[in-house]
Formats: C-alpha cells, structure tokens, sequence
C-alpha cells in the first residue's frame, strides 16, 4: 500500500527501532533517509557491526547517514535531503534545537508509557515497578524538555498480572508502530489536533545501573517481585549467598512470597534453587 507521503527522515538505532521501521516500510511509509549510529565492536570477536536499523536500511537500499554527533555540519547534511518532518523511536543522542527546527512539520517520537506518566529513559521498567495494572504508548511532537511535546495519539496496554518486561515489551513495540500507522495519515494532512501535556507527580525515569537489580531475599517480597519483573529483559535480578552473586533465571509470587525457582549462580550454569 503507497502513500502520497511527505518526505520524511527516521532516526533510530536499536531492535525497537529496527522494529518500527519494517512496520513503516511494509505499510508504505518509506523514509527518504535513515539517520541511525555508527558501526560498533559486537560480539566476542568486537568485529565492527552495523546497528540493527541500519542493517534493515541497507536491506531496502535506503538512504543511511552515522553520524558521530548531531553538529552543525550533520544537521545541514541532513537539510539536504529536503524531510518535512522526522520521526525518532531510540536514537539514543539528545536532539539539538536546531534539528527539531530544521523540520517543517516537526519531529515525532514514540514514547512507551501515556504521557505525562513516566517520561525519560526506562518508562516500561517504571511502570511494572509502581505496580501498574495498564500502560500504553504515546505518540508525541518533540519539544525541548524530555518528553513534553504535544500528545498526538496514545494507547493503552493492559498489564497482565506476573507479566513481565520480557513480554510486555514486544506488545508495547507492535502498539506504538501501529499507531504511529494509523497517525501520520492524518498528521501530514494537517487535520490532527495536538494536546498539550498537563503535569506530571511521577519523577523523570532514568537509566539502569547493573546495581539497581540487587536484591534481598528478606526484604519486601511485593518489591522483590515487582523489580524481577521490571528487569527481567535488561539488567536482570541478583543477591548474594555465601559471598557469590546469584542471577535469578526463574521467579514467582504465591500467596504474597516471592520465590526464586532457577538461578545462575557466578560461573556456574543454570540450576534450580531451594533457600537455604
């Protein structure tokens, strides 16, 4: 299915980013060019790989740009390739002023939680960590502060009970894809009317440390099992027993306790667990 689209750049770098840009593509809107990082040392050979959206790019003969930083001599690089507006879904750089500028129609951006709860980094592991029972996806127009453009279109996700980020993720994906879809009809139109955010009481999320994942087995069970749920496709869950660092592989809550059932205990395979 083509669209009569206007000329648009996509700037994005890892899995969820190549993700979105098939969805893009395969629905016929077709980015005139692909702004994404530059090739880094992967693997246990840190041979030099391109990211996953630009392996999708060159895939589809797209036009690729990997620039090291958005200065001034990449953001008039990319004025010559005449976009409308640019669409962002983790590039993983702080967009400059001047490039949201250089934009006519803008710079959207799709943000994986219903705005304005949980802005920044880690809005998916934030949720899951307040014990939220929905969340959603939000398609905005960026504005100078983090995540405070103009809502366009949001959606809300429910949150199954024990879900984790592991599944949750992927769904939170395919919803905000669709639904930047089902938006940019009428967003190149003109005939969208953005609203404005109101405030937020939920602090600005942030990045994860490998530390954040530590936990004691005698704290709060509730806590225990909503931080092994929020980390369970990143950093992971850990604690500590006779001085080694066990990974948790495997956890459940019953009856209000949360149990560890399978660890990764340091330098040894995985296997089950019994508390001792």
């Amino acid at each position: 299915m083509n669209h009569p689209s206007y000329r648009f750049a996509y700037f994005g770098t890892p899995a969820v980013a190549r993700d979105t840009l098939t969805i893009l593509v395969e629905s016929g809107f077709v980015p005139t060019l692909v702004v994404t990082f530059p090739d880094a040392p992967r693997g246990r050979g840190l041979a030099l790989l391109p990211s996953p959206v630009k392996e999708a790019a060159d895939e589809r003969g797209l036009a690729v740009m990997t620039p090291e930083k958005l200065d001034a001599g990449t953001i008039a690089e990319i004025q010559k390739y005449d976009c409308d507006y640019a669409i962002v879904v983790a590039y993983g750089k702080i967009f400059p002023e001047t490039l949201i500028g250089s934009f006519p129609k803008g710079v959207l951006n799709i943000h994986y939680s219903l705005l304005p709860k949980y802005r920044g980094a880690t809005p998916l592991e934030a949720a899951l960590l307040a014990g939220e029972s929905a969340t959603g996806v939000t398609i905005q127009k960026m504005a100078s502060g983090l995540d405070t453009g103009d809502i366009l279109a949001q959606k809300e996700i429910p949150i199954a009970p024990g879900e984790t980020a592991r599944e949750l993720r992927p769904k939170l994906i395919l919803a905000g894809a669709r639904l930047l879809v089902e938006t940019l009809p009428s967003f190149e139109r003109g005939t969208l009317m953005p609203t404005p955010q109101g405030t937020s009481d939920t602090p600005l999320t942030r990045k994860l440390k490998k530390e954040d994942g530590l936990l004691s087995l005698d704290g709060p069970d509730e806590e225990s099992w909503r931080k092994y749920r929020a980390y369970a496709d990143t950093i992971g869950t850990y604690f500590f027993e006779g001085g080694k660092r066990m990974k948790i592989a495997k956890a459940s809550f019953t009856n209000g306790r949360f149990v560890v059932e399978r660890v990764i205990p340091e330098g040894k395979r995985e296997t089950s667990y019994q508390a001792r």
